[in-house]
């Protein structure tokens, strides 16, 4: 979700999920964010890679996600898939980091999902045009996803500071982990649906595609539709193909309100 606002959190790490959809190509609110070389010209820097996750042993119960609402901007960064699958077309490297306040989720968990989506048959891979493939700390990527706190997500995405949405900005794809943790309201599926739609839908961003509208009531939304905010009589859709054709609505957006910004979840 997008804009031109930014704003400065108290602690000084930098500035801060409707229009034509060429407007709308960075990310999913209201209005546009700016590209990477905007934000660094705005003095916004991509965080700096800590350390690589250690692969995490299976937790002998079951631990609920915390997050405050503010993080820190400091980032564990996923180790590279393994083994590499062979490249058919175009291909795109991708990091996975996590805002290091994120307590509860495991790093190599959450990158081993973000990967099982990418690598859907219905998703952008669709056809053997493009390879979408995870690589690890220190390796040259394309696009860093990025699981943040509400707070951090303003920060990055550079955009009307909303706290509730994702976004994408230049080669950052930002996942709000309230959404992630929570899903939306009325969505119509359930929260591992959502979570598909989530991370297809701002990758969408990043690969170059626009908002796109509801095309007929009934129907599968388009998943570059802003679900998020509402279906508007279509039913929820997480990926960009269907029965092996792409599947697409009417550019452009609808002016949805964005609910309130999200605080943090205690654990």
């Amino acid at each position: 979700m997008t804009g031109k606002t930014t704003r400065r959190r108290a602690r000084g790490v930098g500035p801060a999920l409707a229009a034509l959809s060429a407007v709308l190509l960075a990310g999913c609110g209201q209005m546009a964010a700016g590209d990477a070389a905007a934000g660094q010209a705005a003095g916004v820097v991509d965080p700096v890679t800590v350390s690589a996750s250690a692969p995490a042993p299976a937790p002998s119960r079951l631990v609920a996600v915390s997050y405050p609402a503010d993080g820190s901007n400091r980032w564990q960064v996923a180790a590279a898939e393994s083994p590499a699958r062979r490249r058919t077309g175009e291909l795109l490297r991708y990091r996975v980091a996590v805002e290091r306040d994120i307590r509860g989720l495991p790093v190599p968990d959450f990158a081993d999902e973000i990967t099982r989506i990418l690598t859907d048959p219905r998703g952008w891979t669709a056809g053997g045009r493009l390879t979408l493939r995870r690589v690890g700390p220190g390796q040259p990527a394309d696009f860093t996803i990025y699981l943040a706190t509400p707070g951090t997500r303003d920060e990055l995405c550079q955009d009307v500071p909303d706290g509730y949405t994702s976004c994408r900005n230049g080669d950052r794809v930002v996942l709000n982990v309230a959404r992630w943790v929570k899903g939306v309201p009325r969505y119509g599926a359930n929260l591992a649906t959502y979570r598909e739609y989530m991370v297809n839908h701002e990758v969408g961003h990043r690969l170059g595609h626009g908002h796109e509208r509801c095309p007929g009531r009934g129907r599968p939304a388009p998943v570059m539709q802003q679900q998020t905010l509402g279906l508007h009589g279509c039913r929820a859709n997480p990926y960009p193909y269907l029965d092996g054709e792409r599947h697409t609505g009417p550019s452009g957006a609808y002016d949805d309100p964005i609910p309130p910004r999200e605080r943090g979840r205690p654990g």
